[in-house]
């Protein structure tokens, strides 16, 4: 690790700077030095970056790589810039400290340049919003939130900018709160952002839970300590492990959790399609450059402590290969454009989370990069169409727009393309590479082998869905005739500069990047993976090193040797990938090229052909309402009975009102009671003296009984009175064991015939008594004592449970039980009575002695 006077927290501050300055003066400025402010400070982060990233850690990751042999792994190059110690607390010391190294890199140079075009986007969309400085503001801050999550080089500075994205999207989400003065646009709105914020604290709870169980093994929280000292995760095995998990896959199933939630997978993604509420540029920063990318990097950032747990890697394969088709099925049936793009983006993130749950670490954040420019560029298109279109939505009526809008047409087609897994577009490269990783993936976990196959075919599928409702959202927009109302056309209005030369960029972005990851098949090197390999790679290394996959019986989650050299397999399954595509592609077209009123009729008897898979598909599984009754409902009801139990009747009545009535009620005692009367005072303090005396004069009565539990018949019992800090008092006793109400004494202190002397004391002594006496039957007695203080007059008695039992009492039932079927069973004699009969009286029938 090397560390550098590099100012790399300028990347993170900068857009924070401008975030502060528009929040709290941005009213009080023109709108073009707010925007100015926006823009500028971003643009600075990125050169910032970029001075960082190409002229600092580059020559590092130079000399790394030539320093070392072929085959084995390189250091990992490093830029750490210290700050100074954030929390300290006894042996607990946590600093504010920034990493950069080439996974952050990455990470910086797209949320940068991303989110700088969609600043740049932003001026000409919502550039009559009478909210202009907060937005950007608000804009600002989510950049950098994101950017702090990123270059944090401890899981406490990711769980700052974790927070902070989380709550910058329930500010952007919910932007429009007021939206047209009316309450009906401004509560849905409101709504999203609060749902989005809710399901996202959810995930949040698995996360933080998931930092005390690594802090708690390891001692730290810095990830390279983590990543030292990973075998103390492994060496929780014994006491935490259960089937094939360990402390460490309990650990990096709960940061996944919380990545559910970020990254909108099954089963938190209910939040990620209505963020759409926003302003459309909030959803492409959302989408593309910052939010939902979050949960994968920090999956590919601990890769290690995935790689320590293959079960878990193909519990997150399992729901990113469900989550990339569910999704899928969604999109095929909305028809808001943003919904679409929404049911995508949470489609393409299953895809990079297979690809974690696979091992291809370089491959999900190959499809994070790619993805960044072809899912803003798209975003950013939708945006302009419906910012054309007077904020029209329903792609129903839109419809012949390639002639009127041609830059965002052509824009749009590239980014379509790309997405579909079209040959030589971004999208194919990336997409084509996580379906490969995935089929020649092998998982080691007892029992999980079968996750590649499977997930590889869920990823086939998806792929087929994507590639036919993108295709059928570029048709329904752009292609046949123009479906919008005469009104809506009157005031049409292309975008201008300021939206079209963003979408240009990005959509070559769309066409290009996808070159710096070509496979081996295509070409002898892979630039982006060789950037990323020192990070991406020692995952592997780490977790064989610990020795706990060896504990669990298990493997690494590796590519299987034969297959990854097979190049005629890989251009097979590519092969199979375009003509997926392609199919899809063609039945879009097919479908929606010109989307007539008779196309609506026959598609809509071909939808209800399939029944009741159209139905769920167009209410989205109807999972929202699913999460309303059990979870929404279920805590309202829960609310309303802490209400009403709780609030009304412990706050208000007992606490509240019941206390002021205790008051009052003294208070009327006590003015009964002070009323001045010199006889009524002493009357009262006579009683109280009195009291008194008769707390203080009560003798003390306690039992010991010797032994425990059940006595047996003739066993001797003890019952012992004295106590503790015994005081040296003159007291009586009499008891009754046998519980016939008359007292017993021993017959050497009595009088002979004495008709009293049941009525009489025990002698008075100066100290306790211990009495013995002995059971001769078997029954529950009733003991009691009683004790007297012959200066007071006072007693005091104790009851105690005796349970006498006879151990001889089943044999003799037994033996009875035996006699009886002996008897009955005799044969009868001829012509007579039986020969013997069971006699069932007689006194002693049942007792028990």
């Amino acid at each position: 690790m090397g560390r550098s006077t590099f100012p790399l927290y300028w990347i993170p501050l900068l857009p924070l700077l401008g975030a502060a300055l528009n929040l709290l003066i941005g009213r009080k400025l023109p709108r073009r030095l707010s925007h100015a402010i926006g823009c500028g400070s971003v643009l600075g982060a990125l050169v910032v970056a970029m001075v960082a990233v190409f002229y600092h850690l580059y020559p590092a990751w130079q000399a790394a790589h030539a320093s070392v042999s072929h085959g084995s792994l390189p250091p990992v190059p490093q830029i750490v810039n210290p700050l100074f110690d954030w929390i300290v607390a006894g042996s607990v010391s946590i600093k504010l400290s920034l990493l950069l190294d080439p996974l952050s890199a990455v990470m910086i140079l797209v949320i940068t340049f991303v989110g700088f075009l969609i600043h740049v986007y932003s001026t000409g969309y919502m550039s009559k919003d009478p909210s202009y400085a907060r937005y950007f503001g608000y804009l600002n801050l989510f950049t950098g939130a994101m950017l702090i999550l990123v270059l944090g080089d401890n899981l406490v500075s990711l769980f700052v900018g974790w927070e902070g994205v989380g709550l910058c999207s329930y500010l952007l989400i919910g932007f429009w709160f007021d939206k047209n003065g009316t309450r009906v646009f401004g509560d849905e709105n409101a709504s999203a952002g609060k749902k989005a914020f809710i399901v996202n604290r959810i995930g949040d709870l698995a996360f933080i839970i998931g930092m005390f169980v690594i802090f708690a093994a390891v001692g730290s929280l810095n990830i390279e300590d983590i990543a030292s000292n990973a075998g103390k995760l492994a060496a929780g095995y014994k006491p935490f492990g259960f089937g094939p998990y360990s402390l460490a896959g309990i650990a990096a199933l709960l940061l996944f959790i919380g990545a559910t939630g970020k990254s909108a997978q099954i089963p938190l993604f209910v939040w990620l399609p209505d963020a759409m509420a926003g302003p459309t540029p909030v959803s492409a920063l959302i989408h593309a450059a910052t939010m939902v990318t979050a949960g994968v990097y920090m999956c590919i950032r601990l890769n290690f402590l995935y790689m320590m747990s293959p079960a878990v890697m193909g519990f997150i394969a399992i729901i990113g290969g469900l989550t990339a088709l569910f999704a899928a099925t969604i999109g095929i049936t909305q028809n808001d454009i943003k919904k679409v793009l929404a049911y995508s983006t949470v489609s393409q993130l299953g895809y990079m989370f297979l690809a974690v749950g696979v091992g291809a670490f370089s491959a999900a954040l190959f499809h994070v990069f790619t993805h960044a420019f072809f899912k803003a560029c798209l975003f950013l298109g939708a945006g302009a169409v419906i910012h054309a279109l007077h904020d029209e939505q329903d792609m129903r009526a839109m419809g012949g727009l390639r002639k009127r809008l041609p830059i965002t047409h052509l824009t749009m087609l590239a980014s379509t393309l790309a997405i579909a897994g079209v040959p030589f577009f971004s999208g194919f490269f990336s997409k084509d590479e996580i379906l490969w990783k995935t089929f020649i993936s092998v998982n080691g976990a007892p029992g999980w082998s079968w996750i590649p196959s499977v997930t590889y075919f869920l990823g086939l599928a998806a792929a087929l869905c994507t590639a036919f409702y993108m295709f059928r959202l570029y048709y329904m927009t752009f292609s046949g005739r123009i479906r919008a109302p005469e009104s809506t056309m009157k005031h049409f209005h292309p975008p201008g500069p300021a939206m079209t030369v963003p979408l240009i960029v990005l959509a070559t972005g769309a066409v290009l990047l996808g070159f710096m990851g070509m496979p081996s098949v295509l070409s002898s090197t892979n630039a982006f993976h060789e950037w990323l390999a020192p990070v991406t790679e020692r995952g592997l290394h780490i977790a064989m090193g610990t020795g706990l996959l060896a504990k669990m019986g298990a493997k690494p989650v590796v590519a299987d040797a034969t297959k990854a050299h097979n190049h005629g397999l890989e251009l097979g399954l590519m092969a199979v990938s375009v003509l997926i595509a392609l199919a899809g592609i063609f039945l879009a077209r097919r479908y929606y090229n010109k989307y007539t009123d008779d196309q609506r009729e026959k598609l809509e008897d071909l939808a209800n052909s399939f029944g009741p898979l159209t139905t769920l598909s167009q209410h989205k599984y109807y999972v929202d309402e699913i999460y309303n009754f059990i979870f929404v409902g279920g805590f309202k009801l829960l609310a309303g009975f802490c209400y009403r139990a709780a609030d009304r009747l412990v706050i208000d009545i007992i606490g509240v009102n019941g206390t002021a009535a205790v008051v009052d009620v003294v208070g009327k005692l006590g003015r009964f009671f002070q009323n001045g009367n010199l006889q009524h005072y002493v009357a009262v303090m006579l009683i109280g003296v009195g009291g008194i005396v008769w707390l203080v004069g009560r003798p003390p009565a306690h039992m010991k009984v010797t032994p425990k539990g059940p006595i047996v018949i003739g066993q001797k019992v003890t019952i012992d009175l004295t106590r503790d800090n015994y005081e040296k008092r003159t007291l009586q006793y009499r008891w009754d064991f046998e519980d016939d109400g008359k007292w017993d004494f021993p017959k050497q202190t009595l009088p002979p015939k004495d008709p009293k002397a049941r009525k009489r004391w025990r002698p008075a002594r100066t100290s306790s008594p211990v009495v013995t006496h002995v059971f001769t039957k078997a029954k529950k007695y009733s003991v009691k004592v009683e004790v007297r203080d012959p200066r007071w007059h006072t007693t005091r008695y104790e009851k105690v449970t005796i349970n006498v039992i006879d151990p001889n009492a089943k044999k003799k039932q037994d033996a009875d039980k035996k006699k009886k079927t002996k008897k009955s069973a005799l044969p009868a004699k001829a012509g007579g009575a039986p020969h013997a009969s069971l006699q069932t009286g007689g006194p002693n029938r049942g007792e028990v002695r």
